[in-house]
């Protein structure tokens, strides 16, 4: 399977949210990443269901959707509503973790675990059989524009061989510091799905940035 693409919203111009979203329409962009920040998990608050739902109304790519907020088991029918595809979960923040990805399966959706950059993938080991993808964060989550950590290849290697090992139907999605120098790479090393924000969101043709992520490597 080729890999997908998922420009993060994050990066978007939110007082041209609507031609962002149009653009992203045009494009062949797989997904639209939308980060949902809490200031508790991480340092800073992004966006919430106002806009989550605003966008669903005007895009059509499938959303998806990343929880970066403690306690996920609150809002997960709420989500489902506002236009959730996909719904990624933190495993530093859930008590619960089946519960609560069989509850986003549940509820219709695809349900994705994430791992924060200093987390191991082994964590993940008895967690593979009922999810269908895992996010691993390749900067430290809260911000937009910040570099790539190299050793996260290490990790994307490792995830890789976890899941073809466990013949388990599992996406890997990488978010954090993606651009046209290291897409490759990444998906040589058995990357899925990219998410890029500011390498789409900042640059004079963004549709064109976009095309090139999504090219065979």
């Amino acid at each position: 399977m080729s890999h997908l693409v998922a420009p993060s919203l994050l990066a978007a111009d939110f007082a041209n949210l609507a031609s962002e979203v149009e653009m992203i329409n045009d494009s062949v962009a797989d997904w639209l990443h939308l980060d949902i920040m809490d200031g508790v998990f991480v340092p800073n608050i992004s966006f919430g269901f106002p806009v989550v739902e605003a966008v669903r109304d005007l895009s059509v790519k499938p959303l998806d959707v990343h929880l970066m907020i403690v306690d996920p088991d609150r809002y997960l029918e709420r989500f489902r509503d506002a236009g959730a595809t996909n719904l990624t979960v933190h495993y530093e923040t859930c008590h619960n973790l089946h519960r609560t990805v069989t509850e986003i399966r549940r509820l219709g959706m695809k349900a994705g675990v994430t791992l924060n950059p200093h987390s191991p993938v082994m964590l993940l080991k008895d967690i593979l059989p009922y999810i269908d993808m895992v996010l691993l964060m390749t900067v430290n989550p809260g911000y937009g524009g910040q570099t790539f950590i190299p050793g996260s290849i290490n990790k994307i290697g490792e995830l890789r061989s976890m899941i073809d090992e466990g013949g388990y139907d599992v996406m890997i999605e990488v978010d954090g510091g993606i651009d046209l120098q290291n897409a490759p790479v990444l998906v040589h090393a058995g990357v899925d799905v990219l998410v890029a924000g500011s390498t789409v969101f900042s640059s004079s043709d963004p549709v064109e940035v976009i095309r090139r992520l999504r090219e065979p490597v």
